[in-house]
């Protein structure tokens, strides 16, 4: 069965391709920062941006993340884990 990207369950969906934006970091220099992500590791994103290809540590952002027709804030720390990891983790509330 092939299950819909929803905000509900986004973090366990392959995160490569979407469109995001960093709108809160403890590093205030990378709020605003947005791009597409074109690879993920386990502590951090790759965005092509149009300044050129910058890499975001998840664990010091809030991410919002566009993709059909939702935008959903996504903190950084829930998306910890290598990606083939964090997408079979049971969801918890987050």
């Amino acid at each position: 069965m092939i299950y819909m990207r929803t905000p509900k369950n986004i973090i366990r969906h392959e995160l490569i391709g979407l469109n995001a934006e960093v709108v809160e970091s403890k590093n205030k220099d990378i709020v605003g920062i947005k791009g597409i992500i074109i690879d993920e590791t386990q502590k951090t994103f790759t965005l092509e941006t149009k300044k050129g290809i910058k890499k975001i540590q998840k664990g010091i952002a809030k991410f919002k993340l566009s993709f059909d027709k939702f935008e959903v804030i996504v903190d950084g720390k829930s998306l910890f884990g290598r990606p083939e990891d964090r997408i079979k983790k049971k969801i918890k509330d987050w």
